[in-house]
C-alpha cells in the first residue's frame, strides 16, 4: 500500500520522446504556413507536395502519404519547436530552401497574411536564416510563382 502511494508522488521518468525525421519536419512546417491564415486548400496541399518531391527525391504517392502524416503532426504539436529543432541541423543551403518553400506557400493565395509572416519570421529566427537570406528567399518565391501564372 506504502509502495502504491510512493509510486502516485513520485516523479516519473518521461519516455524520451523520438524526434520528427528531417522530411516530417520540413512537411509539417510547409503545413504549418499554409494553414498560418485559417485556409488550407487543395492547391496549398498540392504545393507542399510538389515542394516534398522537390527537396526529397519522392514520388508523387509518398509526398501525399507524407503530407497526411505531417498533417496529423503538425496538428497534434503544442507549438513548432520539435520541427525547427530538426531544420536547425540541416545544411544552410536546405533551410534557405526551406524558407523559400514556405514563402512559396504562403504566397501562393497572392495575399499577405499577418500570420503567416510572423510564422515564417519565427522559423527563420529558430532555424538561424537571417533575415536577408529570407528576403533573398522571398522574391525568387514571387518570382517563381510569377512565372507559373
Amino acid at each position: 500500500m506504502f509502495d502504491r502511494l510512493k509510486s502516485l508522488f513520485s516523479p516519473k521518468t518521461a519516455e524520451p520522446s523520438q524526434a520528427p525525421s528531417p522530411e516530417l519536419a520540413v512537411a509539417a512546417l510547409l503545413i504549418e504556413a499554409a494553414r498560418a491564415d485559417e485556409q488550407y486548400t487543395d492547391s496549398e496541399k498540392a504545393l507542399v507536395e510538389a515542394a516534398l518531391c522537390e527537396q526529397f527525391a519522392l514520388s508523387k504517392e509518398d509526398a501525399a502519404a507524407l503530407r497526411q502524416k505531417a498533417e496529423a503532426a503538425q496538428a497534434e504539436a503544442m507549438d513548432l519547436h520539435q520541427f525547427t529543432k530538426v531544420a536547425k541541423n540541416m545544411p544552410a543551403s536546405e533551410k534557405i530552401a526551406l524558407v523559400e518553400r514556405l514563402w512559396i506557400i504562403v504566397l501562393s493565395d497572392g495575399t499577405r497574411d499577418p500570420h503567416e509572416d510572423t510564422l515564417v519570421r519565427s522559423v527563420c529566427g529558430l532555424i538561424y536564416v537571417s533575415d536577408p537570406e529570407s528576403g533573398a528567399a522571398r522574391q525568387r518565391a514571387q518570382a517563381a510563382l510569377s512565372s507559373r501564372r
